[in-house]
């Protein structure tokens, strides 16, 4: 037995999801399917985290405990054969046994992306919200400073609480602008149930004029989820990187 980390990235708009489902179409259904292929029958596959339907990834991270002796590099090759078109495994690296995606993921980055304006752009609309009306990109970034730093988010995590506790730790948001493509980026050590799904469709609405700019420190102040803005699509959401802590460190 070896214990493997894989790293991937996914179409996400065909899938029910990372999670194992039974009778549906999942990522991590893939993953154990194509090891399956090769004489593993075990489904011990166990992603950084748990995307949602519809969301992407370009950097999941995945741990794997198999009896497949296959040498990385070869195996590498041998999984892509076996997984859809929609899957692209980008590497594969032998671990100490005790190697865990969940446990030992220090911090995720999620890119929300959105087109603003009227812009059409049939070659991204899978992977973009695409906004119909000119928003307000200054008013969007002199929002977002009071989500830095640690705090109970309870105002952005769907059916709270998902979770013993709602507080988390944001290290980096900020929100990039090329033409009418947005990009809204978030580094925290860990994310609640469409926590940053809920972030952009308040940040979207204060773009739109609809709320004010402190909206999002009001929301997170009072902890109500009935002051932040609706949940934005899952199609602009994607799991871009995970970070790892010695010894387990590496770029995904």
């Amino acid at each position: 037995m070896r214990t493997l980390r894989l790293v991937l990235g996914y179409d996400g708009t065909d899938f029910a999801g990372w999670q194992f489902q039974p009778g549906f179409r999942t990522v991590q259904g893939a993953v154990n399917d194509a090891f399956a292929l090769l004489g593993d029958p075990g489904r011990s596959s166990k992603g950084s985290g748990r995307t949602d339907k519809g969301v992407h990834a370009r950097g999941q991270v995945a741990s794997m405990r198999t009896t497949v002796e296959i040498p990385a590099r070869q195996l590498l090759k041998a999984l892509r054969a076996h997984l859809p078109d929609d899957i692209d495994l980008h590497r594969i690296d032998d671990m100490p046994e005790e190697f865990d995606a969940i446990r030992h993921a220090s911090r995720k980055t999620y890119r929300y992306s959105i087109l603003h304006g009227g812009a059409i752009d049939v070659f991204t609309k899978r992977y973009h919200h695409q906004v119909p009306f000119r928003l307000d990109v200054d008013s969007m970034r002199k929002a977002l400073p009071p989500l830095l730093g640690t705090h109970d988010f309870r105002a952005f995590e769907t059916r709270w609480p998902n979770r013993q506790h709602s507080i988390r730790t944001i290290y980096r948001i900020e929100l990039l602008e090329n033409g009418p493509h947005l990009w809204l980026e978030i580094e925290s050590g860990g994310f609640l149930y469409n926590m940053v799904r809920a972030i952009t469709g308040t940040l979207i609405d204060i773009g739109r004029g609809f709320r004010p700019v402190s909206s999002l420190n009001d929301a997170l102040t009072a902890g109500s989820r009935c002051l932040a803005g609706p949940t934005a699509p899952a199609k602009g959401l994607c799991l871009m990187s995970v970070v790892y802590p010695p010894p387990f460190e590496f770029t995904s």
